[in-house]
This record gives structure tokens, sequence and C-alpha cells, in this order.
């Protein structure tokens, strides 16, 4: 069987503004870029620069050692605010250190998203990293 290719799985891919999505972006190779406070605060102020606010409001996001996951608000087109903040990521590391493309899933107007952030900022936990997310510097939700 023939694997798919990330092309053809973007293929549907709906980016529809005003809508939530939770992203999750990858390193290249799953090297654990973000395990230095340096790349690690590069890649949470960069949630947050002026060029990615103007495509996306980030809600909630977790920089685990090797990916991140972003809970965000849509303005413009998905695929726009990823590769905005992809870029500004890289550029200030000095490299490009993203694997291509990225998960995303579109969450329904029903689901909870005070929930689905409590999920993102545990991950460290589950992960193993911290005993108390208190702990972990490189998280935030907008319901703190």
């Amino acid at each position: 069987m023939d694997k798919p290719h990330g092309h053809s799985l973007r293929k549907g891919r709906v980016s529809l503004p005003g809508h939530y999505y939770l992203v999750t972006i990858v390193t290249r190779h799953r090297q654990p870029w973000f395990h230095t406070y340096g790349h690690a605060a590069i890649a949470s102020r960069n949630l947050y620069h002026h060029t990615v606010l103007a495509s996306a409001e980030t809600l909630s996001f977790v920089v685990m050692p090797d990916h991140i996951h972003w809970l965000l608000e849509l303005h413009t087109n998905l695929s726009e605010a990823v590769r905005k903040y992809k870029s500004r990521v890289s550029w200030e590391v000095g490299i490009p250190i993203w694997q291509r493309g990225f998960h995303d899933h579109a969450l329904r107007k029903e689901e909870d998203l005070r929930r689905v952030a409590r999920y993102i900022v545990a991950n460290p936990l589950r992960a193993g990293l911290v005993d108390n997310i208190g702990d972990y510097p490189y998280w935030n939700a907008i319901w703190l």
C-alpha cells in the first residue's frame, strides 16, 4: 500500500476565518530544538508576533521539545498563519527547523475550548517533563 503524500492530505483542508483550530507543528527529524530556553522562548514569543496575530489569535499553546500545539482562532488562512509562524521562528533561530506541513483539527463550535486548552497545556505532564504544570514555562492560555 502506498503512503499518502502530504500534498494529497492537504487537498481537503478548509480554513475558515472565525473558526477555531488545534494545530501541531513538528521540528525537522523531531530534533528537540525547544529543549533549550532560548529556542523555546523564541517559539513562544512568536505566537504573539504582530505578523502572526494578523492571521490568527493565539488562545492556548504549549511548546514541547520537538513540536508545538497551538489553539487558535483564525483571521485569514490557516496555511498562511502557520507559514508566518514557522518563518518567524526559523528566522530568529537562524536556520529552517521545521518539518514540512502541519497537522490541524478544526474544532466544532460546540467543542469546549477550555477543555482543549487544558489538554494542550497538560502535555508536559503526560510526557513526564514535569510533575506540576506550573513548573513548565513554555505554555499559555487566555483563560488564566
